[in-house]
């Protein structure tokens, strides 16, 4: 009988190699991708220069021209484009971060209540969750908008709530702003170390459980030192500040009665109905991940807390949720990013976030290519920004195999 040897029969062709097939087909994709952009660039400068189009950035430094009903930060009619786009990128960060934390929270909630056992709770989750999430979010925009333009009393009239403290019209609701003076900046000097404090004091109590299993009230410690120890420093200090209240003008031409503007803080009806779809739609979503988390946690666990005591509140706090963020945060983490992306359909009832001031100065200053590229590298990099602080989460709340 012969035997059979381990050893390759001979060797193998150089075409045939693994290894050089695998190099080789990676150069020839790069040259490829680096041909395919000389061509397009290429071409672009080309078509540029035929219909007498200036390239480059020099633009941003134009007058505007336009003005936004709200920003932020300063800009008026003779601030430059850039300024222009800085506004619109503080407009579109100040929603989407907004509208995540809202819709987080919106989410856990209508996902937990979708398990509830009580008909009625779970019932209204559902109807919520599979109503919203199959109606276009343009439309939810949409919707929300005329709803507020026909609810608010009209310009030239408002309405109080909480005890004067909101006054609202169709402009919007209208609140009292603090305006820092000299020396507030050791209040915010405060605030970052009462954070400080508030991390280390929950990194101790948990290492503390851990060690004597008893719980130590972090949270209401934290949430003390964050709002006590700021507001003690602000008035040891003397106050540094005022409260610039909204101011509304009954008497004079009647073209100027109604809220002044640059006396307190405006949310404009273009921002709530923008917030309120983003929150309500995106919730629904969230919801979901959120349900499905908490069926993948298998139910002995459930079942053993109970056998220990626990109550249900606490098992599904203690037990269940932090087993089940490791499948909820991978899909959660897609939601924020659609949320930040579809906040560019505010467009459509006129909130100027990144891509309404990005449209108006493309149409003034005809630079399409480069007006569009800036755009696209703000939406990549708030992507890619929130992508990290997610995957930073999730290595962090994954659970340790030992």
């Amino acid at each position: 009988m012969t035997a059979i040897s381990n050893e390759p029969s001979g060797k193998v062709s150089f075409w045939y190699d693994p290894r050089v097939r695998s190099i080789a087909s990676q150069v020839l994709l790069v040259i490829f991708l680096a041909w395919g952009s000389y061509e397009i660039v290429n071409n672009t400068i080309a078509n540029m220069q035929r219909l007498n189009i200036a390239s480059g950035f020099d633009f941003l430094s134009t007058e505007a021209g336009f003005a936004m009903a709200q920003t932020l930060i300063h800009f008026d009619e003779k601030s430059s484009y850039f300024r222009a786009f800085e506004a619109g990128l503080v407009n579109t960060i100040y929603v989407s971060v907004i509208g995540i934390f809202l819709a987080t929270i919106l989410g856990f909630i209508m996902g937990v209540a979708r398990l509830s056992k009580n008909w009625l709770i779970a019932k209204v989750a559902t109807v919520y969750v599979e109503v919203l999430r199959n109606i276009p979010l343009l439309l939810q925009i949409i919707v929300w908008y005329k709803i507020l333009l026909h609810i608010l009393p009209g310009k030239r009239d408002h309405a109080s709530a909480l005890f004067g403290l909101l006054d609202v019209n169709v402009t919007g609701i209208w609140v009292p702003r603090f305006i820092a003076s000299d020396g507030f900046w050791m209040t915010e000097v405060a605030f970052l170390v009462a954070i400080g404090l508030a991390w280390w004091i929950a990194r101790w109590a948990k290492q503390r459980q851990y060690e004597t299993g008893q719980p130590f009230p972090a949270f209401w410690t934290g949430l003390g030192l964050v709002i006590g120890l700021p507001l003690l420093v602000f008035l040891v200090t003397g106050s540094p500040g005022i409260i610039d209240h909204p101011v509304f003008i009954t008497e004079g031409p009647i073209f100027k009665r109604g809220f002044q503007q640059g006396a307190g803080f405006n949310f404009s009806p273009e921002f709530l109905a923008l917030l309120f779809a983003l929150t309500l739609y995106t919730g629904t979503f969230i919801a979901e991940i959120v349900r499905a988390g908490i069926l993948s946690v298998s139910h002995g666990q459930t079942e053993a807390a109970g056998a220990l005591g626990l109550r249900r509140g606490k098992i599904l706090r203690f037990v269940v949720i932090p087993q089940a963020m490791r499948v909820i945060i991978p899909p959660l983490t897609s939601q924020y990013l659609n949320l930040t992306k579809n906040s560019s359909l505010a467009m459509a009832i006129g909130y100027m976030d990144i891509v309404g001031t990005g449209g108006i100065v493309l149409n003034q200053s005809g630079q399409a290519v480069e007006v569009i590229v800036m755009i696209m590298a703000v939406y990549l990099t708030l992507s890619l920004l929130t992508s990290a602080f997610m995957n930073w989460y999730n290595a962090k709340m994954s659970l340790v195999e030992r």
